[in-house]
């Protein structure tokens, strides 16, 4: 009898958010993406444009938001784990809920999953609230954001940042 094949990890399309409002933002968003970039079994696909933004239930300056798409072989909590360590590395303190910071990444939409442990809920649970997160994912992936989620965001202030260096 043949000794049995090991599993190849099935590579999965991942969105994840980006944003930073201390600091060299866009430095520390160029430095996010390279990290993520270097993940094990992951691989950038595409990245939206850089947007400027209001914070949104919080003070402090206004962020710098994008959306990567990624394909990664790592499960969801594994890419968390290491999502979390990247942000850690950028300096990301956690003083209070919606406090200023040098970076926050969010897994958005891990393919089709739906997951909801006490650390991780997919789709992100205030996606559906935050224009910072729904035009660049529509950007890259219109089929993910339906018209009446951008209408009831629609209000809130957001802006392309026409920047050519900012392609990864």
């Amino acid at each position: 009898m043949a000794p049995a094949a090991s599993a190849t990890p099935v590579a999965v399309s991942v969105w994840i958010g980006l944003g930073a409002n201390l600091g060299d933002r866009q430095a520390t968003l160029r430095t996010a993406l390279t990290a993520v970039a270097g993940l094990p079994g992951t691989r950038v696909q595409r990245i939206s444009s850089l947007y400027r933004s209001a914070p949104v239930d919080a003070g402090g300056p206004d962020y710098l938001n994008a959306v990567v798409q990624v394909e990664t072989t790592l499960a969801p909590h594994a890419l968390l784990v290491q999502l979390q360590a990247i942000e850690q590395a950028a300096g990301r303190e956690r003083p209070y809920r919606n406090a200023p910071r040098t970076l926050d990444l969010d897994i958005l939409l891990y393919g089709d999953q739906v997951i909801d442990t006490p650390t991780l809920t997919v789709p992100h649970p205030r996606m559906p609230e935050r224009a910072f997160v729904l035009r660049p994912l529509a950007e890259l992936a219109p089929d993910r954001v339906p018209e009446h989620l951008l209408a009831a965001v629609a209000a809130q202030r957001i802006d392309r940042v026409q920047d050519a260096g900012w392609a990864f």
